[in-house]
């Protein structure tokens, strides 16, 4: 029987498709691979619920979803306009637009001094300590605990008062600091709150009406709880101290709504005809700056290519971007595909990163076998590619759920972090900082990347699904939170 049940699932990427040119985004498609992987994850008390929303350019392709918004008896089911913390995912849905807004009008340069900015910063000490840096985690700057007092000045503070370990430039370490930095930066330089500047220049001309800071509530009831949290308050400790908008966290938004930000990224900055972000601009936030003699790769603000990319997935191409979130969300954006993954979820055990990181890849894997160009007649190749993947997913993921009979204790709040997420890596730097400032965007596609110029800087991806960058005492305060 489960040998029959497989090739029921295999069946659409054993016949011939005329790829996605018939595919309605107005009607989406019905996924029983994803829900089946959502059901998995359910049994396996890795999520108590979720939604998969899959999509390219003209709109979403397919949803798949899970569970109620909340434990309560007659809680509503969760669809793809269920609001949830997106946690880490604030970095590149609000802060790194926001900052590449700034740039694209000429009020803030990537090779911009930290103490242009922040005077608290002046000194030798951080004389080379640049945006570019924030952005793409070179700092050397570790994660700071923000006081319960005059939180925003204690954390400009404690971030100015650190002696660098290692160099601005010369190596990654992911820390929240940077985008707690970044978000207060939008604030100095344009004289609006990040959550205002980001409501008035990017959600509303997007037709986001379900993303943003500080949900009212009245809306509790309706916005999906993360860990040690009630329904619109956002679950990591720092972000709370610091009022509920913060850079690195404290956005809340719907699948719809990231569904439409990554159309627009897609859109090369334009949706439905309305510009938000100029094609430039968008081009240069998603070149990638190599690490490690090209092993990792990171944009400004976004995941690229690293052994921590998870929704990555194996079929995405070289070209994709993403990143993650601690509360159990992500988004893959493959410009070269014309494709977009995101998964919003209900996360449970904070405990098993592995397993969870699996699931991303998973479903991911299974979008794109779905829905990419793979799935047409053009060449047959990928198309026996994309089958074998698709295979080797689903038959691992009928050997787990068989495995997963056995009872699981449910993680109910947030775990210590996988401590091998943890990673820093040494890197020569190519360029000097204005050169790579202003280094022309690259071109994007696996087949000409070849041809793009490159910036390098220092940098070792990593994916905020662990969330390792957090230190010993803000793992053990999100414990208690």
């Amino acid at each position: 029987m489960r040998v029959i049940i497989l090739i029921l699932m295999l069946f659409p990427l054993l016949v011939p498709r005329h790829g996605l040119a018939l595919v309605n985004p107005s009607v989406p498609a019905a996924t029983p691979n994803i829900d089946h992987l959502l059901d998995r994850a359910i049994s396996e008390n890795l999520i108590a619920g979720g939604v998969v929303v899959v999509g390219n350019s003209e709109g979403i392709l397919a949803t798949s979803a899970r569970g109620q918004v909340n434990s309560l008896p007659g809680a509503q089911p969760i669809t793809d306009r269920t609001v949830f913390d997106v946690a880490s995912l604030t970095k590149v849905v609000a802060t790194t637009p926001a900052v590449i807004k700034l740039l694209d009008e000429g009020k803030v340069n990537l090779s911009d001094p930290v103490s242009r900015w922040f005077p608290e910063f002046a000194g030798s000490r951080h004389g080379e300590l640049t945006v570019l840096h924030l952005m793409t985690h070179t700092s050397g700057l570790s994660d700071v605990m923000v006081s319960a007092g005059n939180s925003l000045e204690s954390a400009v503070r404690k971030a100015a008062a650190q002696h660098h370990r290692k160099g601005p430039g010369t190596a990654f370490e992911y820390a929240d600091i940077n985008f707690i930095l970044l978000g207060e930066m939008v604030r100095r330089v344009s004289g609006e709150t990040l959550n205002a500047f980001c409501r008035t220049q990017i959600y509303e001309p997007l037709g986001t009406r379900e993303t943003l800071f500080l949900p009212p509530s009245e809306l509790a009831a309706e916005v999906v709880p993360t860990s040690g949290t009630r329904g619109g308050v956002v679950q990591d400790l720092n972000a709370r101290r610091l009022g509920g908008v913060a850079g690195h966290a404290g956005l809340f938004s719907s699948a719809y709504d990231l569904s439409r930000y990554a159309r627009m990224i897609l859109g090369g900055g334009a949706l439905d005809g309305r510009r938000i972000l100029s094609g430039r601009i968008v081009a240069q936030m998603t070149t990638p700056y190599l690490c490690n003699n090209g092993q990792v790769k990171r944009g400004l603000g976004w995941d690229i290519a690293s052994p921590f990319s998870a929704p990555k997935g194996n079929l995405f191409s070289d070209s994709s971007f993403g990143h993650t979130g601690y509360s159990g969300s992500s988004i893959w954006i493959d410009p070269e595909q014309d494709l977009f993954v995101i998964m919003l979820t209900r996360r449970v055990d904070y405990r098993n990163v592995r397993n969870f990181n699996q699931l991303r890849r998973d479903v991911s894997t299974i979008a794109a076998a779905d829905f990419n160009a793979t799935g047409g007649s053009a060449d047959p190749g990928l198309r026996a590619e994309a089958a074998k993947a698709k295979s080797r997913v689903l038959v691992a993921s009928a050997g787990a759920v068989r495995a997963s009979a056995r009872p699981v204790k449910v993680v109910a709040r947030a775990g210590r972090k996988w401590q091998q997420e943890k990673s820093a890596a040494k890197c020569s730097t190519g360029k000097s900082q204005r050169q790579m400032a202003k280094a022309r965007p690259g071109v994007r596609g696996s087949r000409v990347a070849k041809a793009a110029r490159v910036t390098k800087v220092t940098k070792v991806a990593k994916s905020d699904a662990g969330k390792s960058h957090s230190s010993a005492r803000k793992r053990r305060s999100l414990s208690r939170s």
